[in-house]
């Protein structure tokens, strides 16, 4: 069996997802003040729960820093804008990780050239264990990096099911957020395992 909490480990990027400012409401009418409030709590209670996910999302499209950022931003206004028409016809997960693969999607369709140097790779940005030597930190840190850019890589169809699995979204979800089937997901997973493998041979 694929160790998928092993890699979870390693691909987890803290970085939260940055507060952008919302566009005010212009009508000026309480029922217009009332849902811009409420629709306000809600998209800030989704980027507390799901902002370090978020992220993690960008860092599996984009390797440069400064445009990692702004792909979240994109991510984040893209809920925001969404949340309105939102009327539970799914979980509210799975609307949250649709918005932020099809808005990846679209960055990576949009930008050129399709793969960047890794040179701009996150830093970790806390320790990834108290208790363990120097060396072994060092150790660590590198497979993390090792899967992380095995994973970036990946032909995106292969990544999309990874870092959804990594994110601890079941068979089901993942069809939903990606718009096939449970048995398709099974397949993209098993082909995507395989691809991961073969990547982590090359760079070991």
């Amino acid at each position: 069996m694929w160790p998928e909490a092993r890699l979870a480990r390693a691909f987890t990027n803290t970085i939260p997802a940055r507060r952008i400012d919302l566009p005010s409401c212009t009508g000026g009418e309480n029922i217009c003040e009332t849902t811009f409030e409420a629709t306000g709590e809600r998209f800030d209670r989704i980027l507390r729960e799901y902002g370090p996910a978020l992220a993690r999302v960008a860092c599996g499209y984009e390797k440069v820093a400064s445009a990692r950022e702004d792909l979240t931003q994109e991510i984040a206004l893209a809920i925001w804008q969404a949340l309105p028409h939102f009327r539970g016809e799914c979980s509210e997960r799975t609307f949250v990780y649709r918005i932020a693969h099809n808005r990846c999607l679209t960055h990576v369709y949009r930008r050129q050239p399709a793969h960047e140097p890794l040179d701009e790779l996150p830093p970790v940005l806390e320790p990834l264990d108290p208790r363990p030597l120097p060396e072994e930190q060092v150790a660590m840190a590198h497979e993390r990096d090792r899967l992380r850019s095995a994973i970036q890589h990946l032909p995106m169809v292969h990544r999309q099911v990874i870092m959804l699995i990594l994110e601890g979204l079941s068979h089901a979800e993942i069809a939903e957020v990606l718009g096939i089937t449970e048995n398709n997901v099974g397949v993209r997973l098993n082909r995507a395992r395989k691809a991961l493998r073969e990547a982590l041979e090359e760079r070991a």
